[in-house]
């Protein structure tokens, strides 16, 4: 296989497995201390709920400094080292805040200044790790395997999310604060070694499908400079803050409205999140494989496909809003599915379309691009759960009424989802991408 060629046809199939595998883990990690910790603490320990919230949100902030990491991953000769890097900062991190957790059985202050030590790790090493493997996707696979690399990378996520959770709560029952320790160490060491395992050597067997490094003297600020000048950039930026924003309103508000408007058990409702993550998976199936072979035909089609999400999307939350109305007569499982399928689409053709926009910098790498991209991300997800279920709280004591404010919220991120979908719409995914070196010559 000549050099040439190499460039042309990436990295194969296995490689992107293997990437997924170290997204299963940096998921894997991150769920015991955004859901398992934060259970911990509100019930066995009797914290205060905004505590962990507010620790969850602390890492969110924390995710900032992501272009500062793609922009430094850019510059350097491989970027697995700095994956490995920022996955053993987050397993620390981790491990420090179960520490953390512990300690919350006696009263003071040391275990929440530990804590926040802890989550402040978390997200420094999400961002590093997170950052430098999407940047690393989008440089070495080629363009028509970009949307089945996004779907295989995040349906690796999210089973890595399940078998983590699935794991560890088969052996910490009945609770004890050993086995939260031996349970909470041996998931992250797994987890790290399995990582570290799946990215030996793969950066030396392949060449970059991209245009080149950028310029190593161009400073980070400039570089963030000329991404916001670029306008489908820009624009991009606006669509995932918006998009993200809605799909993360719901978290935190879809049980209690299964259980206030549909009379819904705390199993029944539980189960109806189960239902939800299955459509997810289908979704991000049916968009990873069509996107792939629709780009294989006919070039670039991420637009197509986060428009049809994003509509989906907002036809379904409509469906949940007018729900609130009809209450029990209304075939909730079957909405919250679709709405499933619609976000797994949606989430889809969003990576896939970053994987494609990060490689078209001119003066920009594809971490610093991932990095400002990520960053949007991380604020929405970090305000939008919060928000959601504060308007959902606020209209509840002003109204006097459930369904009305389920209702509004509803209304809202579908139409979040329609302007999400218009920036889409307007946003140029089908430039031919120049050679960097062609542009600084």
């Amino acid at each position: 296989m000549t050099a040439d060629h190499q460039m042309v046809a990436g990295i194969g199939w296995f490689s992107i497995v293997r990437l997924g595998t170290v997204q299963a883990a940096i998921g894997a990690i991150v769920m015991l201390a955004t859901s398992l910790l934060n259970r911990v603490m509100v019930v066995e320990y009797a914290i205060a709920a905004s505590i962990p919230a507010a620790l969850v949100a602390w890492h969110y902030g924390v995710q900032l400094s992501r272009p500062v990491w793609g922009h430094t991953s850019d510059r350097s000769a491989h970027r697995s080292s700095w994956i490995i890097g920022g996955l053993g900062i987050l397993a620390l991190g981790t491990l420090l805040s179960v520490d953390a957790t512990i300690m919350m059985g006696s009263k003071g202050v040391f275990p929440v200044l530990f804590a926040i030590v802890g989550f402040s790790m978390i997200g420094l090493g999400v961002g590093m790790s997170g950052t430098a493997l999407l940047a690393l996707l989008a440089s070495r696979v080629s363009l028509e395997r970009k949307p089945a690399a996004a779907a295989i990378s995040w349906t690796m996520m999210v089973a890595g999310i399940v078998v983590a959770a699935g794991v560890s709560g088969s052996y910490l029952d009945p609770f004890t604060e050993t086995r939260l320790a031996v349970v909470t160490s041996l998931v992250v060491l797994v987890a790290f070694c399995a990582a570290v395992l799946a990215l030996h050597g793969l950066e030396r067997g392949s060449a970059p499908v991209a245009n080149g490094p950028p310029n190593p003297h161009i400073a980070l600020r400039e570089v963030i400079q000329n991404i916001w000048k670029d306008a489908p950039a820009r624009r991009f930026t606006y669509f995932v803050f918006i998009s993200m924003l809605a799909y993360s309103m719901q978290d935190l508000i879809l049980e209690p409205f299964a259980g206030f408007v549909f009379n819904m058990t705390p199993g029944e409702s539980t189960r109806l999140a189960g239902v939800q993550h299955s459509g997810i998976l289908l979704g991000m199936l049916i968009s990873g494989a069509g996107g792939s072979l629709l780009a294989k035909k006919y070039g670039r089609n991420s637009r197509a496909w986060i428009i049809l999400g994003c509509f989906s999307s907002a036809v379904m939350l409509l469906g949940l809003s007018f729900s609130a109305t009809v209450g029990p007569a209304w075939p909730l499982k079957a909405n919250v599915f679709a709405l499933g399928v619609a976000n797994g689409i949606f989430a889809v053709a969003a990576v896939g379309a970053m994987l494609q926009l990060a490689s078209d910098g001119r003066t920009s790498g594809e971490g610093a691009r991932m990095g400002v991209w990520g960053a949007a991300q991380a604020i929405a997800f970090g305000s939008g759960g919060l928000l959601g279920a504060l308007i959902v709280d606020q209209l509840r004591a002003r109204l006097g009424g459930d369904s009305i404010a389920f209702q509004t919220v509803f209304a809202v991120e579908a139409a979040m989802f329609v302007v999400a979908a218009l920036i889409a719409t307007a946003t140029h995914m089908t430039r031919p991408t120049l050679s960097r070196e062609a542009v600084t010559l």
